[in-house]
């Protein structure tokens, strides 16, 4: 039968080539040559009978049965005198008994305004998640699911789903002028839906996407997206967010105890199963209050495919990962965090992505998100694609989704992986495998402009909400604010201090004192950035052993290494940040598939060891000394750091109140040190409030006996001094009696 529109138009649709179908399915006014009709047309394969149903209040008024133009499922009627379109519904003949009755997609315009598409074309669409993706929208009063998805070099595209048997002929999308936007409105379809954008690229190539937006994912191995409308939580940490906005975190308390959710612990009784989110609310929440960190900090929890991972290669940047539950779920285990007065922040990956096929990587047939030149877009190391950070788009889709995980999940800052990554367009290449700047140069300067904008936007919605560098690099500035010329950071990780630690506490300590270096090289530049102390992840992996494994010894001197190294990193300049298992003395390297060795805590050595975690935090946070000026040189003073014949140091901290300080004297031999004099710039009596040789953490129990008086004799440039038993591998802290 003949249709009004060409058979290649017809064809076009038929084998899904069309960028707009909307231009020939759905209702059309037609003008004839009296009068105008209107020409309603459906593409609807594996259908052999279907009609349009004129609706009237929206319930059923008249039936216009429609006709098979092409065999592959083309139908067409044509209602004569009728100049305007009426909202309709299709009925479809499924066999003798059975139909059904359902919108039209292509009836209905679209929801994205040309000024949504403006601003994600300009980059400056800072919520764009909130328009691509799948979200419930309402269409002339009709309920559905709107799609939309950025592909502007694709033939066309199509969303593919358990609604429509995964055929890309059912949901063809259009495209929105020239913005690369593809967008369809599905009508009715439920919240729960699994989905998938099917993209046809240039060279006829199928390709089966994840939606770069979704939410929600499938439990890997599936891949595809689920919708999933984040409705049906209620929060209940207004207080939390209110005070949030006004805190200063440079002089405030930071422990951070840094988590690997799918290996903290398990359910052996239950096939060594993970915890659910609302499992950790409950257990992983309540250890970490109980033993005094400030903040949880997750690595990535964004959905990645690989268990054996840390998680650093996402394919789901807006979906909270389905092992642990769904996105309502983590929200509970935020909402609970607050409620306990626990941060959370989250390890965020802009820096690069993982090349599976079924996520962003050629995402369109082309280079969509990544640059097409392996020299500024291919790590070689960690085989992933590099962001491409000056494309507009790019640079949106990564600040709209900093900003979700605030917006949506109330979450209370980011660390930023692999920053030195991005601010070098030569790192780890050699010469010939990397392009220079525009000037020359081994800067990325797209990417430190990109770096410059998130932290402005951040901190301008939502003060209080901190940005972390992982950053291992003297690159200049990294925490100096924007106006100074920094890049706007709230915190660096120090990367030189922990390697330098290690390095040093991995010496027999009969060698140490030909590496006292370490231990005070780190105050030449401790007061550049503001710097948080790690003992991160990183260390635990890959051969490096663990922490307690790491140090020297048998197993008494491992422990006092271990307890003498936190001491130290509680005792210098700079937030606090502790990988998960280090506080119990885990002996063996982090594994994905099983818990921390919680039994450990059975034995005598591992329990002390946490112990002194649990009061090293208290101390912490209740000597302002320890905390309150972490980021300038008047909050810090030697004693002396010339013993490096017997490894010992001593240095003093000092708060706003000049009469809070804390003296902090460390012994890193295993040689117990008799009436050792150190000088102090008061008279009167030091209580000794911390010992890590205490039996009560497993040391030796050698001490000062709580106080020791000080005597009118200067040493170390000081009026007076006191003498001092200094335990074998052990740290003190001491204040002076008030």
């Amino acid at each position: 039968m003949k249709s009004t529109v060409s058979q290649d138009e017809m064809h076009r649709i038929v084998s899904t080539d069309h960028y707009d179908p909307f231009q020939v399915l759905g209702p059309h006014v037609i003008q004839g040559t009296k009068r105008k009709s209107l020409a309603i047309r459906a593409f609807l394969p594996d259908t052999n009978y279907i009609s349009v149903v004129e609706l009237k209040n929206g319930e059923p008024a008249k039936e216009y049965p429609m006709q098979k133009i092409l065999d592959e499922g083309f139908f067409e009627v044509v209602i004569p005198n009728r100049s305007k379109v009426f909202p309709y519904k299709l009925k479809r003949v499924i066999d003798a008994n059975t139909s059904d009755l359902f919108y039209d997609s292509y009836s209905f315009l679209p929801t994205l305004t040309d000024f949504d598409l403006y601003l994600f074309n300009a980059g400056d669409h800072h919520r764009i998640y909130e328009k691509l993706g799948a979200h419930y929208a309402e269409v002339n009063g009709v309920g559905g699911i709107q799609f939309a998805v950025w592909a502007p070099a694709a033939r066309s595209v199509s969303v593919i789903g358990s609604f429509n048997g995964w055929d890309r002929r059912k949901h063809a999308m259009r495209v929105l002028g020239s913005s690369g936007v593809w967008e369809i409105f599905i009508p009715g379809l439920p919240e729960g839906e699994l989905y998938k954008f099917q993209v046809k690229t240039q060279p006829g190539e199928i390709l089966d996407k994840t939606d770069p937006y979704a939410v929600e994912m499938e439990l890997r191995p599936s891949t595809a997206s689920r919708v999933n409308l984040l409705s049906g939580f209620s929060w209940s940490d207004n207080d939390w967010m209110k005070r949030r906005a006004s805190d200063d975190h440079g002089s405030k308390p930071m422990s951070v105890y840094e988590v690997h959710l799918g290996s903290w612990a398990r359910i052996p009784e239950e096939g060594n199963r993970w915890l659910t989110y609302r499992e950790f609310a409950e257990r992983l929440v309540a250890y970490v209050k109980q033993h005094g960190f400030t903040h949880i900090e997750l690595l990535p929890v964004m959905e990645h495919p690989l268990d054996g991972s840390w998680g650093y290669q996402v394919t789901g940047y807006f979906a909270p990962t389905s092992r642990f539950g769904k996105p309502q779920d983590f929200m509970h285990f935020v909402d609970h965090c607050h409620q306990n007065r626990i941060g959370v922040i989250l390890d965020w990956v802009p820096a690069h992505f993982p090349k599976d096929i079924h996520a962003l990587g050629e995402f369109d047939g082309t280079h969509l998100y990544e640059h097409a030149d392996p020299r500024k877009g291919e790590h070689q190391d960690w085989g992933t694609y590099i962001f491409n950070f000056g494309r507009k788009e790019v640079k949106n889709f990564l600040i709209s989704n900093a900003l979700y995980w605030i917006d949506k999940y109330h979450i209370d800052g980011f660390r930023i992986d692999a920053v030195a990554s991005m601010l070098y367009l030569d790192y780890s290449r050699k010469e010939g495998e990397w392009l220079p700047n525009q000037y020359g140069g081994r800067e990325n300067l797209d990417a430190i402009e990109f770096i410059k904008y998130l932290n402005s936007i951040v901190h301008q919605y939502y003060p209080g909400v901190l940005t972390i560098a992982e950053e291992s690099t003297a690159w200049p500035g990294v925490t100096n604010s924007l106006e100074h010329g920094g890049l706007g950071f709230d915190l660096k990780w120090n990367m030189g201090w922990m390697h330098d630690m290690l390095e040093y506490f991995s010496k027999d300590p009969i060698h140490r004192s030909h590496h006292h270096r370490n231990l005070t090289f780190v105050l030449l530049y401790a007061f550049t950035e503001r710097f948080l102390l790690p003992l991160s992840h990183d260390e635990v992996v890959h051969g490096k052993r663990s922490l307690l494994d790491k140090m020297p010894g048998d197993v008494w001197q491992k422990f006092a290494n271990l307890r003498a190294l936190h001491g130290l990193q509680y005792g210098f300049p700079g937030k606090k940040l502790l990988f998960m298992g280090d506080e119990i003395g885990q002996w063996t390297e982090w594994s994905h598939d099983q818990s921390l060795d919680w039994h450990l805590l059975n034995d005598g050595m591992h329990s002390g060891l946490l112990r002194w975690i649990d009061d090293l935090n208290k101390f912490y946070k209740h000597e302002p000394a320890l905390y309150e000026i972490d980021f300038h040189y008047t909050g810090f003073d030697w004693i002396d750091f010339h013993d490096s014949v017997s490894s010992i140091i001593s240095f003093e901290r000092k708060s706003v109140n000049a009469a809070e300080r804390i003296i902090v004297v460390c012994n890193f031999t295993p040689v117990p040190r008799l009436d050792y004099r150190i000088g102090v710039a008061e008279q009167g009596a030091y209580a000794e409030l911390l010992n890590s040789d205490s039996s009560y953490y497993g040391g030796s129990n050698m001490g000062n006996a709580g106080t020791i008086e000080s005597e009118e004799i200067p040493h170390h440039n000081r009026q007076y001094s006191i003498r001092l038993t200094l335990p074998p591998l052990a740290i003190l802290f001491l204040k002076l009696k008030s």
